[in-house]
């Protein structure tokens, strides 16, 4: 979507707070010993105290409030009593929440008490490329132009991108266009607009990138068994600069 008034920028900094709050809230109970499911009913607490409701529950009937996805697992990872957390993993938190018609999304990557050095490597590289992408995101700019700059930081961070996985527009529903590919696709020439809603979100391995899909329908893991990272913002595109709607106030 794209802000067309005052109210839609209202809406969407309120959905994009529920997030922030949320992601908050989850990373403060990551702990050696919580499981998945914790860390979901955390999250759907926080949902419901504000009037917000899970939307990929919503849109796609996924089978949690949230995606949690822990080491190789790199997205839509399924909370379960039985993932229990331990120390030196490397969580992927996603949240996206609806609220009163408009929808936002963000995800981090927390480490469980000390981390390895690959692994705190792979997560400090993948929210450095995060922030590189993020300054190249203005109006006038193409999707492929942005994917282009997140392959290059990562490479440069010595990790690959996960290309089966992608950032997206926002706002109405989950996934809308423009689809913001993390690697220069030719074929991703969606323009950035101003007043644009997108989610920027680099996905790292420390691996080969390559992907595929758990026979549970919903996860994604890499194919060699590597370590991946995740870390994403809903934003507004601006002449002025993005506005990050799920970050901090």
């Amino acid at each position: 979507m794209s802000i067309d008034d005052e109210d839609d920028l209202i809406g969407m900094r309120a959905a994009g707070r529920v997030v922030h709050e949320t992601l908050e809230a989850m990373r403060a109970a990551v702990e050696a010993g919580a499981s998945t499911a914790d860390l979901d009913a955390v999250a759907r607490r926080v949902m419901r105290e504000r009037g917000a409701r899970s939307a990929p529950r919503l849109v796609y009937d996924f089978p949690g409030e949230t995606c949690i996805s822990v080491n190789d697992e790199i997205v839509h990872g399924i909370p379960s009593a039985r993932r229990v957390l331990r120390d030196g993993d490397l969580v992927k938190l996603d949240v996206t929440t609806e609220l009163n018609g408009y929808m936002a999304d963000a995800a981090v990557t927390v480490a469980v008490g000390r981390a390895s050095e690959l692994a705190g490597r792979l997560l400090d590289g993948t929210r450095r490329t995060l922030e590189v992408a993020l300054r190249e995101v203005r109006p006038g700019r193409r999707a492929f132009e942005v994917g282009g700059v997140v392959e290059r930081e990562a490479r440069r961070q010595g990790f690959s991108v996960v290309r089966a996985l992608q950032g997206h527009g926002i706002g109405r529903t989950i996934h809308e266009e423009p689809m913001m590919p993390n690697w220069a696709d030719p074929a991703a020439r969606g323009l950035l607009t101003d007043g644009l809603v997108i989610t920027v979100e680099p996905i790292l391995a420390a691996g080969s990138g390559d992907s595929f899909e758990s026979e549970d329908g919903w996860t994604i893991l890499t194919a060699d068994g590597s370590l991946s990272a995740h870390f994403e913002h809903t934003l507004v595109v601006t002449r002025t600069g993005p506005i990050l709607l799920t970050a901090a106030a």
